[in-house]
C-alpha cells in the first residue's frame, strides 16, 4: 500500500521551479547573513581584547614599572645624598622626578576605565607624596652639611614610608599583571572561538554548496536529462516510452506536455499508417484501372477501328450506289449512319489521344516555342484561308516540355480561336508571351463569339459543349485536352474573364533547360 503524503508534501509537491530557486536563494542568503555576523562579530571581539592587550593591559603595566623604577631611582639618589652630602647624587633623584611624572602621565589615562588600577594608583600617589613631604623634600633641600644630620634623623620614617609605597606599587603591579593575564587569557579564548567559528562557517559552506548542487540536480538538471533522455528514446522510435520526471510542478508540466505531444505523435501515426495502408489500396486500384485503362485504349485502337471502318465504309458504299435510287427517307438514314460512323471515328481517336497525354509521349527537353507555332499555323492553313483569319505573336522562348504534347496544346487552342469566330467579323487571333519567374505566361486572344462566365470553368471539362454540332463541329474534348497538357507540364490554365470581345486563353509552362536554346525572333503571319 502506497503512503498518503501529507499535507506539507502535497503543498510542497505544487512549488514550480522558481518558487524552489527564489526559497533556495532567500534560504542561503539567511544562513550566510548569519554567517557573516557571527563572523564579523568573532572578528570584532578579538580586536576588542588586541586592542585592550595590546594599547591598555600591557603599556599599563609596562608604565607600573617604569613609575616604580623612577621612584626607585630617587630614593637610591636620596640616601646617597644624605649619607654623603655629595650634591652629584641628586642627578638620579632629579631624573626620577621627570620619569615618575611622565610615567604617570601615561598612566592615569590606560587606567581611566578601571576602578581598582585607579584606586592602587592613588594609593600609590599619596604614598609617594607622602615620601617626597617627609622625606626626599626636605633631603633634597638641604644643605650639604645639613644633610647628613636630617637624613640620619629621619632614616628609620624614610625606610618605612617607602617600604609601604613599595608594597603598594607591588599591589599595583600585580592586579596589573593579573588583568594583562585575563585579557590575555580572554583573547586566547576569543581566537580560539574564531578559529573554530569560521571553521564551522566554512562547513556550513561547504554544506550549503553541496545542499544547493544536490538540489540542483535533483529537482532540475536530473529531471531534465531523464526528460531529456526519454525525449531522446522517442526520437529514435520508441513511441510506447512514457515520459514521466519528478521535480517541480513545471517541470512535470512539461513532461506531462511532451508525453501529450507523444500520444498525440502516435495517434497520428497510427491515423497515418491507415491512411499510407488506404492509400496504398487505392494506389494498387488506381494501377489496376490504368491498366484497364491502356487494355482499353488499345481494343478502341485495333479492334473497335476495324468494325468501324467497315460499317463506315459500307454505309458509303450504300450512299454511292444506292443515293437516289430509294425515296428521300432512305437517303436520309444512309446520310445518319455515314455521319455517325465517321463522328464515332473521330471521337475514338480523339479519346485515344486525349488518354496518351502523359503516359505515351513523356519526353521533356527544350522546346522552341516557335517552330511548335509554326508547324501548327501550316496544318490549320486551311481553315484560316477559308475564315480569313489574322494571327500575330510576341517573340516566342524556348520552354522545356514534350514536343508532340506542346503541338497538340497550340493546334487545339489556335483551332477554337479559329473555329468559334464571330459571323460579323473576321478573326483577329494574338498570341502573347512574358516571363514570370521559372515560368512563361502565355495567353491567345481573339474576337470570336467569347464564352459566357458561368461557362468559363466548364469548358475545360471532359465532353462540355457549349453548342450544337450542327453550329460549331467537335467532340468537346480540345480544351480538356489543353487542361490536361498544362497540368501535365506543372503549369496552369484558365480564361481570362476580363477580356472582350472574344476569349482570351491564359496559361503558364516552365521555363527551358539552362542550355537550352534563344527564343526564335518573332514573326508575324497571316
Amino acid at each position: 500500500m502506497s503512503r498518503k503524503p501529507s499535507p506539507a508534501e502535497g503543498a510542497l509537491s505544487a512549488w514550480t521551479t522558481r518558487r524552489w530557486l527564489r526559497v533556495g536563494v532567500a534560504t542561503t542568503l539567511l544562513v550566510l547573513a548569519v554567517l557573516g555576523s557571527m563572523g564579523t562579530w568573532a572578528m570584532w571581539r578579538t580586536s576588542q581584547l588586541t586592542t585592550q592587550v595590546v594599547d591598555r593591559r600591557s603599556p599599563a603595566l609596562v608604565a607600573s614599572i617604569r613609575l616604580e623604577a623612577s621612584l626607585i631611582n630617587q630614593e637610591t639618589g636620596i640616601r646617597g645624598y644624605g649619607l654623603s652630602g655629595r650634591a652629584a647624587f641628586l642627578e638620579p633623584y632629579r631624573q626620577g622626578l621627570k620619569d615618575e611624572a611622565a610615567a604617570l602621565t601615561r598612566l592615569r589615562p590606560l587606567l581611566s576605565r578601571d576602578p581598582q588600577g585607579r584606586a592602587d594608583l592613588a594609593a600609590v600617589e599619596r604614598l609617594a607624596g607622602t615620601w617626597h613631604d617627609r622625606v626626599a623634600g626636605p633631603l633634597s633641600s638641604a644643605t650639604a652639611g645639613e644633610v647628613v644630620k636630617i637624613a640620619g634623623a629621619r632614616t628609620a620614617e624614610g625606610k618605612a614610608t617607602f617600604d609601604r609605597l613599595r608594597a603598594a606599587m607591588t599591589r599595583q603591579q600585580t592586579h596589573l599583571e593579573a588583568r594583562r593575564t585575563g585579557a590575555s587569557g580572554d583573547l586566547r579564548d576569543a581566537i580560539t572561538l574564531r578559529n573554530w567559528m569560521f571553521t564551522g562557517i566554512a562547513v556550513v559552506i561547504l554544506l550549503v554548496a553541496v545542499l544547493v548542487f544536490e538540489g540542483m540536480r535533483r529537482g532540475i538538471t536530473g529531471p531534465i536529462s531523464t526528460l531529456g533522455a526519454a525525449a531522446r528514446d522517442v526520437a529514435r522510435g520508441r513511441f510506447d516510452r512514457s515520459l514521466t520526471v519528478t521535480g517541480p510542478a513545471d517541470l512535470r508540466q512539461l513532461a506531462s506536455d511532451v508525453d501529450l505531444m507523444r500520444r498525440r505523435l502516435v495517434a497520428e501515426l497510427e491515423s497515418s499508417e491507415a491512411s499510407r495502408g488506404l492509400l496504398d489500396e487505392q494506389a494498387a486500384d488506381l494501377k489496376r484501372s490504368n491498366t484497364e485503362l491502356e487494355q482499353f485504349a488499345y481494343v478502341a485502337s485495333h479492334d473497335l477501328q476495324e468494325p468501324l471502318r467497315k460499317v463506315s465504309s459500307f454505309t458509303q458504299l450504300l450512299q454511292r450506289r444506292y443515293g437516289g435510287q430509294l425515296d428521300e427517307r432512305a437517303d436520309q438514314y444512309i446520310g445518319f449512319a455515314v455521319d455517325g460512323a465517321n463522328r464515332m471515328q473521330v471521337l475514338i481517336n480523339d479519346l485515344l489521344a486525349f488518354s496518351r497525354v502523359g503516359r505515351v509521349h513523356n519526353e521533356h527537353q527544350s522546346v522552341d516555342l516557335q517552330r511548335v507555332l509554326d508547324d501548327a499555323l501550316g496544318n490549320l492553313s486551311m481553315a484560316i484561308e477559308e475564315s480569313g483569319a489574322e494571327i500575330t505573336h510576341d517573340p516566342l522562348p524556348t520552354v522545356s516540355g514534350d514536343t508532340t504534347q506542346l503541338s497538340m496544346l497550340w493546334q487545339n487552342l489556335l483551332s477554337n480561336a479559329v473555329k468559334f469566330h464571330s459571323p460579323d467579323r473576321a478573326p483577329r487571333i494574338h498570341v502573347s508571351a512574358a516571363a514570370e519567374g521559372d515560368h512563361w505566361r502565355f495567353a491567345v486572344g481573339d474576337n470570336g463569339i467569347g464564352i459566357e462566365p458561368e461557362f468559363q470553368e466548364k469548358v475545360f471539362i471532359l465532353f462540355q459543349r457549349l453548342h450544337t454540332k450542327d453550329a460549331y463541329p467537335g467532340t468537346g474534348i480540345g480544351l480538356a485536352m489543353c487542361k490536361k497538357i498544362v497540368e501535365f507540364h506543372d503549369g496552369t490554365i484558365g480564361i481570362d474573364p476580363d477580356h472582350r470581345p472574344g476569349t482570351r486563353v491564359v496559361f503558364t509552362l516552365p521555363s527551358a533547360l539552362p542550355d537550352a536554346p534563344d527564343a526564335a525572333d518573332p514573326g508575324t503571319r497571316p
